[in-house]
């Protein structure tokens, strides 16, 4: 598998676990507006290089999740800030553009370090 995207978490926003309580996540690089740090994840600025498509994974660490569903905008606010919704519920559809669906497994443990990695399948 090729790592097309690859970060590194600066600092968790008070109000992520109020969204790890739903099975969601929201990630933005260190360029997120103030207003939305209290929710996100932050992490480091990365280039996406390549397409973020059904079948990859997405990594916290070592715990690991196979994409399920890809929203239409996912791929643009990934490469522009770093930004998506993390739905780890296994659907095959959101109602968000921006929603990132991988397999429903239990939540990742996340601090300031953590590296975020997503691997293609090639399988798209």
């Amino acid at each position: 598998m090729k790592t097309i995207y690859e970060s590194t978490v600066l600092e968790l926003g008070p109000d992520v676990d109020m969204f790890m309580e739903e099975k969601m996540l929201i990630i933005f690089n260190e360029t997120a507006p103030k207003d939305l740090r209290d929710i996100a994840v932050i992490h480091t600025v990365a280039p996406l290089e390549g397409v973020i498509a059904t079948g990859d994974v997405l990594s916290f660490d070592d715990q690991s999740y196979r994409v399920t569903f890809v929203g239409s905008k996912v791929n643009e606010t990934v490469q522009e800030l770093g930004h998506c919704t993390i739905a780890f519920n296994g659907e095959d559809h959101a109602d968000l553009p921006g929603t990132l669906c991988v397999e429903a497994k239990e939540m990742p443990v996340i601090s300031a370090s953590t590296k975020i990695l997503i691997q293609t399948s090639g399988e798209a």
